[in-house]
């Protein structure tokens, strides 16, 4: 058992909201918060497409969303669901065909913008494939691309606007008996998303879709998505994540489990608690967390590191954290194990030291969990 505990006033009530599968992956519902991010390659290439599916993957990813923009895309599309590792959402725009070819390729999800899809028998067409071939689907509303009659009535892009749109395209899959969906309703601006997606959350019960999108690169994008996502998970709204960044889609996927693990929500590998250092630190602190972070990337268990430069916080941290370092005098520090003092070790060799200590606990975490089942049984 980890040292994380949860206290009451770290509680936080999720939403009540009915489950749907994307895939084998369950959304909403007492399901744990689904990671998702997208692809940037040509999706007609499809070794390309694959390769980045897999390192999204590797790095935790639950599902992950592809664009098909053209017929070439789309003819791909079944041999990447096929080589992928986890379920593949197919992101449509414009032409409501595409949808039609990316059920019949094998896509778990479709992603369809109401605001460019195009007349309400069309979005009928796509949900008679979608139910045909198992898939469900997601309605993604954008403040970017409203319709045009609701930009008319409201004058710009806002919430209530945003909250209609969905609501009039959640009306039409209901009324065709379709239930498989699940909702968003981004935006660029913080303020905007966090309103609408309050909004949609009181007015329908099923699974929501978080993110800001477009919210810049890795660090205002981080930023950002942190401060909108961080909010509204926070009061319980928010089925699955994907967080909008203008780098690497591996980077949105460790983004989006650094909040949800910041909140308490998931828990996927090491969880680094650090100082920021100062003149009292015993050891380079910066160099030394940039080090442990890379080299501790394989490891998937669910666990804490503290790295703390000097005695006056280090040993207070090190009670909450599964392995612990802190600085001290003379070129070593007070190496901590499950909140209490171990042994000294010299701070040339700490990192390697370190690195076995997470590994040997992280190890040992997992027989622990292997072994409840049995021991209930």
């Amino acid at each position: 058992m980890t040292l994380n505990h949860v206290r009451p006033w770290r509680n936080i009530y999720r939403r009540a909201s009915r489950q749907i599968m994307v895939g084998s992956v369950p959304v909403g519902g007492d399901a744990p918060i689904s990671v998702q991010t997208m692809t940037n390659t040509d999706t007609s290439d499809v070794a390309a497409t694959v390769a980045q599916v897999q390192a999204a993957a590797d790095a935790g990813a639950d599902i992950v969303r592809v664009s098909t923009p053209d017929e070439s895309s789309t003819r791909a599309l079944r041999d990447i669901v096929r080589e992928s590792p986890v379920p593949i959402v197919a992101d449509i725009h414009f032409h409501y065909r595409r949808a039609i070819e990316a059920a019949e390729a094998g896509a778990a999800c479709l992603r369809i913008n109401p605001g460019n899809i195009g007349k309400a028998d069309r979005v009928r067409e796509v949900i008679a494939a979608a139910r045909d071939h198992g898939c469900s689907m997601r309605i993604g509303v954008n403040a970017g691309s409203l319709e045009r009659h609701l930009l008319e009535k409201y004058g710009e892009p806002c919430p209530d606007a945003m909250v209609e749109s969905a609501l009039d395209h959640i009306r039409i899959l209901q009324d065709n008996d379709f239930h498989e969906f699940k909702i968003s309703v981004k935006a660029s601006d913080v303020f905007l998303a966090a309103a609408a997606y309050q909004g949609i959350a009181e007015a329908t019960d099923a699974p929501i879709h978080l993110g800001i999108t477009e919210a810049g690169g890795l660090t205002s994008g981080t930023i950002k998505s942190a401060i909108g996502l961080g909010n509204l998970l926070w009061m319980g709204i928010g089925d699955t994540i994907r967080v909008s960044l203008s780098a690497d889609p591996v980077e949105e996927v460790r983004v989006g489990y650094e909040i949800l693990k910041s909140l308490g929500l998931r828990h996927r590998g090491v969880n680094v608690i650090s100082c920021p250092s100062c003149a009292r630190q015993g050891f380079d602190v910066i160099k030394t967390v940039e080090v442990l972070e890379k080299r501790l990337e394989h490891i998937k268990t669910p666990m804490s590191l503290s790295i703390i430069g000097c005695v006056v916080n280090g040993p207070g941290e090190a009670l909450m954290t599964d392995v612990g370092f802190t600085g001290g005098g003379a070129g070593n520090g007070m190496v901590y194990l499950a909140g209490k003092q171990s042994h000294r070790m010299s701070n040339d060799e700490m990192v390697d030291h370190i690195v076995e200590l997470v590994e040997k606990r992280a190890a040992e975490i997992e027989a622990e969990a292997a072994a409840a089942p049995q021991a209930a049984e």
